[in-house]
């Protein structure tokens, strides 16, 4: 109600001061005005000026942008292959920044010289060959190495050699939620297929795959430091994108087919929470958060509590109304920890003997109560039978 209350506000003001300058305009009739809607020498000077001023305005609030949000960039990459993802990074805004300040000057700066000036005619030309080849050539050559640096560092993360000691892991993406599933001891995922989603088996893993015996399904994502995992994606419903932000990962999870990517984690959780800038970081987080837990106790609320870094996995599609909240903790090991929190997991195998187990006393209770029922009835219903017969004997 308050938004419509300020847009209403906001259009009558409009319409107010459009009406002022019609008023305006009519107390003006009779003086000696230039109505001839043709730009003057002044009104090209004024123009040119304010370009100029536009033109600082841009330059001036992307510096102070670099200076007062440079530092919430995401900082120092948790995988292998993240340091050549922000070398091509940094190489291209560096790149787009230059030709940004080198074009912009020049556009504005001609505009300013070559204002209008009624003792001043333009000049035409037709076509400058030499001019064609320079903003031709130059891009294309820019673009082009841009491109293969690219290819390079793509062909590098994607490869993953058959022979490569990897950890298999299984990303399943669903509205609203994220589901891992381990290879086990062979490394070697069992078949899987939406068609057989049933009870326990929500990623309908094929239980009469021999692969699938030892799979192993989480909803907490753990991987060893120094190891490289080899994820394969798939999507229940809709498009899903996984995003691991500080592993520079990211790889779109599609119904009907299976996405990969592969990296290799640099820094455990809690090597990366004791890094300075995240140190830093976390500080300035719980400060924020300490402010607003007084607001909201003073209004009766429950107070915050203390933030703690983890990495996520989240969505990077827009795929519902919840995909704000599509996220899964991801748990970076020293190998020798991830090897035990490992073992301590069940299989997907034995946690679907363990639910049909659970699942059998309960419908042979339920069978025993019918039986009795039904006995109860027949009973009853001969019990009723010899009160009749005997009603009829005696008359």
């Amino acid at each position: 109600m308050t938004s419509l209350l300020v847009i209403i506000v906001l259009v009558l003001l409009a319409v107010a001061l459009w009406q002022l300058t019609k008023i305006f305009d009519l107390t003006q009739v009779g003086s000696s005005s230039d109505d001839s809607q043709v730009a003057s020498d002044n009104d090209n000077n004024i123009q040119g000026y304010i370009m100029f001023g536009f033109l600082a305005f841009i330059y001036i609030f992307t510096i102070y942008g670099l200076l007062k949000w440079g530092h919430l960039a995401l900082h120092t990459p948790a995988s292998e292959h993240g340091i050549l993802v922000d070398s091509l990074m940094n190489i291209t805004w560096v790149l787009i920044f230059a030709v940004q300040v080198i074009t912009q000057g020049l556009l504005y700066w001609f505009s300013f010289k070559n204002r209008g000036n009624k003792d001043r005619k333009a000049l035409f030309f037709a076509d400058s060959n030499k001019l064609e080849a320079i903003w031709s050539i130059i891009p294309s050559v820019v673009l082009a190495v841009l491109i293969l640096y690219g290819l390079y560092a793509w062909n590098n993360i994607m490869f993953v050699d058959k022979d490569e000691d990897v950890i298999e892991i299984e990303l399943y993406a669903q509205q609203f939620k994220w589901t891992a599933r381990y290879a086990g001891q062979d490394n070697t995922l069992g078949k899987a297929n939406v068609r057989l989603i049933e009870g326990v088996n929500t990623l309908g893993v094929d239980m009469s795959d021999p692969n699938a015996q030892d799979d192993i399904v989480v909803t907490e994502l753990h991987i060893p430091k120094g190891k490289k995992i080899h994820f394969k994606m798939r999507s229940q419903d809709v498009l899903h994108s996984a995003y691991m932000p500080h592993f520079r990962a990211q790889m779109n999870c599609v119904p009907g087919m299976v996405t990969e990517f592969a990296f290799i984690p640099t820094y455990t959780t809690a090597e990366y929470r004791e890094l300075p800038f995240m140190v830093e970081k976390v500080s300035n987080i719980n400060k924020i958060r300490a402010v607003k837990s007084a607001e909201l106790v003073a209004k009766g609320g429950t107070a915050l509590d203390p933030y703690t870094f983890d990495y996520l996995l989240l969505c990077n599609k827009i795929c519902g109304a919840s995909h704000y909240n599509m996220q899964m903790k991801v748990v970076v090991d020293s190998p020798a920890d991830y090897k035990k929190w490992l073992s301590e997991k069940t299989t997907l195998a034995q946690d679907i003997k363990a639910a049909a187990a659970a699942e059998k006393p309960a419908e042979e209770v339920k069978a025993s109560t019918t039986d009795s029922t039904a006995k109860d009835t027949v009973k009853a219903v001969i019990d009723t039978v010899k009160a009749v017969v005997a009603k009829v004997a005696m008359k």
